[in-house]
């Protein structure tokens, strides 16, 4: 995948991850960081449970980048309030 494939799938994956778990988006710029760490986390988790990884900009790796950053989000939120 080429950089403006993995913003574009940063910028979707985090901002629907920053509405799901926070209620709202997180900024363009952090919603992107957050996207692009969640795709590799979630890559990284559906590699280890067989069903691929992230491949391209289709539907299952912004899904896949998706449960990533919300992963991401959830974990961060844990360590934050500590």
């Amino acid at each position: 995948m080429g950089i403006l494939s993995w913003i574009i799938l940063g910028l979707i994956a985090g901002f629907i991850g920053s509405k799901v778990v926070n209620k709202s988006g997180s900024g363009l710029l952090l919603d992107i960081v957050i996207g692009v760490v969640g795709a590799i986390v979630g890559g990284y988790i559906a590699t280890l449970l067989g069903m691929g990884g992230v491949d391209g900009l289709n539907i299952g790796s912004i899904l896949i980048a998706i449960a990533g950053a919300i992963i991401v989000l959830v974990v961060y939120n844990a360590v934050a309030r500590r």
